[in-house]
């Protein structure tokens, strides 16, 4: 270690004694929390206070070494073998036990079970790990995946997992992008499940839903749920708005997704005389970011995957942490590993998921093209908080009309008050044209027509529908628009509004 090292002091992955406490439990917990996490070293002859080297006595350098050895050896289970070494500092001589992240997890105190005796390294500290966790380590540590496991406790009817399929072909479907890509989804089956791990067999040949059954459809009435709130201000202690969403999962990413979208700024970014409608904040890693949430949400802990707007940043933080062999450094570079491989299935064959590991990388360059701060990830040991932060003055975005009914309804107001001169038309005035030449457009033409993305025509049309504006009539596939026209009227009549 050098003296820069010392000076910066204890972190989650060094701590100082300023000497070898009698009793070895003292720093066993920390051993055992290194051996959890990524590993870590011990230093022997710091003041953990002052952060001075104090140094060992060389008349007991060497019994110490032998004693420091012999006691995490000894305490531990699974044995751990710590690679225990000299350092000279300023003439005084520190004993350094460096202990490497483990591969039997979970580790624990002998002495104390595996129940009591389970660490876990945060923020600097050694911390109890809980059942929760140490479940975990079980799963991660055997290459088995959570929602994996067979629930038989419970049971399911062919026809509930009929409609499972159905629902998931028609999800697949619709978020297709292209005639090729939608005649290639294929239907889902029992068996297709099986395979998946939504669901298995049971010893007497029974067929159970697996926990990814259960969080897939939403039905534990808990665990599968996603937090979303807005804050004023740049912390928690004022809510704005804050929202719960259950049911199937992929409902509760779009909820998710919308609700942050109804949040945030829509702006226009001015490309010479052209003036282009834009988020203040990248629309589609937003919402990958979301589903990253999902795939490796740890359904072990008594938490939510939890979405939350600040007046400087939007923050999506999902518990769990990174899994066996991810940092962060790695994360950014697109290297992926998955938690829920059952979820994982079900999401890509929904067409929610496009390339592994290609979201994070995609985010970057996406908040670089949008004139914003590199996104903040957090470790957080039981779990990973993304910050992306919100436009900073001297970009080209600019409020528009468009921005969030529920938090913006002030300045909707005050802007369609306003005399201004004639404004062009707006996309939603671009949509409703197009529906009244055609009635039975669809959302992908009209993505097509104006230019916009599938969620931009999605949410429009969706405020519309609110606003009594149009109306939707017959099924899904052959229906047809109805347009209002005396509303739409009194909405040109307010300036395009």
């Amino acid at each position: 270690m050098t003296i820069e090292e010392i000076l910066a002091g204890e972190s989650k992955n060094v701590e100082f004694k300023v000497q070898r406490p009698k009793d070895s439990e003292k720093y066993m917990k920390t051993v055992v929390a290194f051996s959890n996490g990524e590993g870590g070293r011990i230093v022997f002859g710091v003041d953990d206070t002052t952060r001075e080297v104090v140094g060992i006595p060389k008349d007991i350098l060497f019994s110490e070494i032998d004693a420091i050895t012999s006691a995490i050896s000894d305490s531990c289970e699974p044995v751990v073998i710590p690679d225990v070494y000299l350092q000279t500092i300023d003439d005084k001589t520190i004993i350094i036990a460096e202990i490497s992240a483990g591969k039997q997890r979970p580790y624990y105190i002998k002495s104390k079970g595996i129940k009591d005796g389970t660490y876990i390294r945060v923020s600097g500290t050694s911390r109890p790990a809980g059942r929760d966790l140490t479940a975990e380590m079980y799963y991660e540590d055997e290459g088995r995946s959570y929602d994996k496991v067979i629930r038989k406790d419970l049971t399911v009817t062919d026809e509930e997992i009929a409609e499972l399929c159905r629902q998931m072909k028609e999800v697949a479907v619709s978020n297709t992008k292209s005639a090729a890509q939608k005649e290639a989804v294929k239907d889902v089956t029992k068996n297709v499940l099986l395979s998946w791990g939504l669901l298995a067999e049971a010893e007497d040949g029974s067929i159970h839903p697996t926990n990814g059954y259960v969080f897939l459809l939403g039905k534990d009435d808990f665990l599968s749920h996603i937090q979303c709130g807005m804050f004023k201000g740049k912390n928690r202690a004022v809510f704005v708005d804050k929202r719960e969403y259950g049911g199937p999962l992929w409902k509760q990413v779009d909820d998710a997704f919308q609700f942050v979208l109804r949040n945030i700024h829509l702006g226009a970014k001015l490309e010479g005389i052209y003036r282009k409608d834009i988020y203040e904040l990248p629309p589609d890693s937003i919402r990958e970011l979301i589903i990253n949430a999902v795939m490796n949400c740890s359904y072990l802990q008594n938490s939510h995957i939890q979405v939350a707007i600040y007046d400087d940043r939007l923050e999506i933080t999902s518990p769990g942490g990174l899994m066996p062999g991810v940092t962060l450094d790695k994360m950014k570079e697109g290297y992926s590993k998955i938690r829920n491989r059952a979820l994982a299935h079900a999401f890509s064959y929904m067409n929610l998921i496009e390339a592994w590991g290609s979201g994070i990388p995609k985010l970057m360059e996406a908040m670089r093209e949008y004139g914003l701060r590199e996104p903040e990830f957090r470790d957080l040991e039981i779990g990973l908080r993304i910050n992306l932060y919100r436009r900073v003055e001297g970009t080209n975005l600019v409020t528009d009309q468009e921005t969030s009914q529920e938090t913006n309804q002030e300045l909707k107001t005050n802007q369609e008050t306003d005399n201004k001169p004639a404004k062009k038309s707006t996309n939603r005035d671009r949509i409703l044209d197009e529906v009244r030449k055609n009635p039975s457009i669809t959302q992908k033409e009209l993505e097509s027509v104006t230019g916009l993305s599938r969620s931009g025509v999605r949410y429009i049309m969706q405020q519309l529908c609110k606003e009594g504006v149009l109306r939707r009539v017959g099924s899904t596939k052959k229906g047809q628009w109805l347009l209002t026209e005396n509303k739409h009227n009194v909405l040109n009549d307010s300036g395009g509004r």
